[in-house]
């Protein structure tokens, strides 16, 4: 029996244990399907985490080599700009960029099992959340290395920034896998889109190195004030109130327009997936 086979009987099994207790049963089965992402990234893998954050670090890597070795730019603690950049926007595009395949590659249990179809989403993020927290103590151990430590806006700011991020990259995700079953070149457009998003968001480069008469235009990219905001916690130890404010805002029209669109096309999905 394979690993969907498996899960879909377990879904199935959680799926009608009573209708008085959805939300109990909704959480299990993102339960069940969360395990199975995780089995499915690290199961049977060597090096299992390592491999899980190799791909940042060799592309921190790569610009660094690029950008401050070749092309000679000089901004101080280049590679801490590097690492704190590459890891939180490796945990957005990681989500959007898998997105429009969530409900597609899906297709079996979605079609076998009754459950709220926004639980793949659920899951999908929660399973790149676990991915980006395991890969703070790394971001950390750069940091430590270049004399700069954990501060008491950690325990507030982390906590805020996670709830924010966690909030906007689902409601992207759930907006275009929607989407995406209707109109199935959704993930190359989304593809191109990220790739421009990437070198127009201060992932290689912090917000000062922006001409003044410019920086005001990062608030046109949602993902540009969420960067920004990790990126000062990280390296400056303080959570910037107008970065975090203005991700928050888009973070909200984000899950509101992800879960209408949801809402709307969702009782088609049988018909098309």
């Amino acid at each position: 029996m394979s690993v969907g086979q498996r899960v879909a009987r377990k879904v199935s099994r959680v799926s009608h244990v009573g209708s008085h207790r959805n939300f109990e049963n909704h959480r299990d089965i993102l339960i069940v399907l969360l395990q199975k992402e995780l089995k499915v990234r690290y199961n049977n893998k060597g090096l299992g985490f390592l491999w899980s954050i190799a791909n940042p670090l060799a592309s921190a890597l790569v610009y660094l080599v690029a950008f401050q070795i070749l092309m000679r730019i000089r901004i101080p603690d280049y590679i801490l700009i590097l690492i704190t950049g590459t890891f939180t926007w490796q945990w957005f595009t990681n989500v959007v960029g898998s997105s429009p395949n969530a409900f597609v590659g899906n297709a079996s249990l979605i079609k076998k099992v009754s459950f709220p179809r926004n639980i793949v989403l659920l899951c999908m993020s929660c399973n790149h959340l676990i991915h980006f927290l395991m890969s703070v103590p790394v971001i950390m151990l750069f940091l430590a290395i270049h004399g700069r430590y954990p501060t008491l806006a950690w325990i507030y700011g982390m906590p805020l920034l996670i709830a924010v991020h966690f909030t906007m990259a689902y409601g992207l995700a759930l907006g275009l896998a929607s989407i995406n079953l209707f109109f199935r070149d959704m993930e190359r457009l989304v593809g191109i889109i990220l790739n421009f998003a990437f070198y127009l968001t201060p992932v290689l480069y912090p917000v000062e190195t922006i001409p003044p008469k410019l920086q005001h235009f990062i608030f046109f990219n949602p993902a540009a004030p969420l960067i920004a905001a990790w990126r000062d916690l990280f390296m400056e130890g303080r959570l910037d109130w107008l970065y975090l404010a203005v991700s928050a805002g888009y973070a909200a029209l984000f899950y509101l327009l992800g879960t209408s669109i949801y809402k709307r096309l969702s009782w088609k999905f049988a018909e098309v997936i």
